[in-house]
């Protein structure tokens, strides 16, 4: 039974972290918005006899389950597609880390909407400035160090977050990676996070990743989606 990703169809955005995880499975699905407009989308968000009405895409259809929230869906995806470990330590293990990275996401965001999602760029730009400078200097750092320690204590070696094996987790790092490279390419060359950017080239590397990023299903990072790159905005 195939999948069906709800996601808005011209931006990568949080819906990207599912494209990995169903793409890295070999999994059978449909990006119906892509693939059918977004009115079947948009009417399941408003649908008043649904009883498990998701809040905002991405979310998934599974048969009869509907679920959103992207955590929630790689979390689902992780147990049925062998990219989560078995044993219930590991399982939490992976799921704080997706947490964590679903945290820098939000904080990358919001340093082109530091106001409101509900304003333009434009509206907010001092604000936006002020935002990214903190980000850049101090919250971007925090985040990759805590990673790097991560990658550092794993018993079983230190390619991966998790374990000897690839999870959810080190795709979505991989995303978050590339999108902040994308957004703040000035900044992410200071970074030193050598282990972290193993991790993104083994991920790129791996053949069901590359041939993904190398198609047309991968969408094209854009000023519309979470990671945008605005030049004031990076130094």
């Amino acid at each position: 039974m195939a999948y069906e990703l709800f996601y808005w169809p011209t931006i990568q955005g949080r819906g990207e972290f599912v494209r990995l995880a169903l793409e890295e499975a070999g999994a059978a699905y449909v990006d119906v918005a892509r693939e059918r407009g977004t009115d079947e989308m948009l009417s399941i968000l408003g649908d008043a006899g649904e009883p498990h009405i998701p809040f905002a895409p991405p979310f998934l259809r599974h048969g009869k389950r509907l679920m959103g929230q992207t955590v929630l869906i790689l979390q689902y995806l992780g147990d049925r597609h062998a990219l989560a470990p078995k044993a219930e330590a590991g399982r939490l293990w992976t799921h704080q880390l997706q947490l964590t990275i679903a945290d820098l996401v939000s904080e990358a965001h919001e340093t082109h909407h530091p106001i409101s999602a509900e304003l333009y760029y434009e509206d907010q730009k001092r604000e936006a400035a002020l935002r990214a400078k903190h980000f850049r200097e101090s919250r971007i750092p925090k985040f990759l160090d805590w990673f790097e320690e991560v990658l550092a204590r794993n018993p079983r070696g230190r390619s991966y977050l998790v374990g000897g094996r690839i999870t959810y987790a080190d795709l979505s790092l991989f995303q978050a990676v590339e999108g902040l490279t994308y957004a703040f390419p000035l900044a992410m060359k200071r970074m030193r996070a050598p282990r972290v950017r193993e991790l993104q080239q083994a991920v790129a590397r791996r053949p069901r990743i590359s041939a993904y990023l190398a198609s047309e299903r991968r969408i094209p990072f854009n000023v519309e989606g979470i990671f945008r790159h605005y030049p004031e905005l990076d130094a």
